[in-house]
């Protein structure tokens, strides 16, 4: 049995890998943006040890629930799933870049640490202007590509955690809309997978899979350099420092 926390997980894909997991023996702690969600989240997902509310669109919330995670236990696995698509520009920035940013930073470091970055992390803008800006400001695109890049961060720095990031698919859920064409189960799978199997495969760190499979990145997110002033840029917007 394997102890583990998935960020956004009122609904959405973070659920669904959430009743996966619960179904598979595992322990698993929810998280929601509010006290409500909360309890709504622990209503969909019987068997779930408990749920966290804190609104990451909020640094200060972020911070604080970081401590809450921490006081909790120290988890095998976290799935940093929360994220936001069709917000302004500034909610994007602190909702899909900062928060597993900061969450990363202060949480107890798991065994295996999982990423939600996107396909569209390839029209992301490896130069991170949008983060150098006054104020810094972020297309979903660039906040995918740097969800990527913080997975690969961990991967170079914490050499006894498995970190690597996912392209679920283009799935739907509430973001991807009831139209989407991509197999809603396999979006989930994949960080099923890669939370709780022995399998080789998923034993691995610093890589971009889809539906199982390494898949076709942005090798930028590879650069140190890049990776370097990523870390640089989110301690400056965040107040939050990378630990070594």
């Amino acid at each position: 049995m394997k102890k583990i926390l998935i960020t956004g997980s009122a609904d959405g894909l973070g659920q669904l890998a959430a009743i996966e997991l619960v179904k598979q023996g595992h322990e698993v702690v929810l998280h929601a943006r509010n006290e409500s969600r909360a309890k709504e989240a622990l209503s969909k997902v019987p068997g779930a040890k408990t749920a966290l509310s804190g609104d990451l669109s909020d640094m200060e919330q972020t911070k604080r629930l970081a401590g809450k995670i921490n006081a909790l236990d120290r988890f095998d696995v976290i799935i940093h799933n929360a994220g936001v698509y069709q917000k302004p520009a500034q909610t994007i920035l602190t909702v899909n870049t900062i928060a597993p940013y900061i969450l990363t930073c202060l949480i107890d470091p798991p065994k295996r640490l999982i990423y939600l970055s996107s396909g569209d992390h390839l029209n992301g803008d490896p130069t991170l202007a949008g983060l150098n800006a006054e104020p810094p400001k972020v297309r979903y695109s660039d906040s995918k590509l740097h969800d990527l890049i913080l997975a690969k961060v961990v991967a170079r720095k914490w050499p006894n955690v498995h970190s690597n990031a996912i392209d679920p698919g283009w799935v739907a859920t509430k973001m991807g809309g009831a139209g989407a064409p991509d197999d809603l189960q396999k979006g989930y799978e994949t960080q099923v997978w890669l939370a709780v199997s022995d399998d080789p495969g998923a034993l691995v760190s610093g890589k971009y899979f889809h539906h199982q499979r390494e898949a076709r990145y942005q090798l930028k997110s590879d650069d140190t350099a890049v990776q370097e002033e990523f870390l640089r840029l989110c301690e400056q917007i965040s107040g939050v420092t990378f630990g070594a």
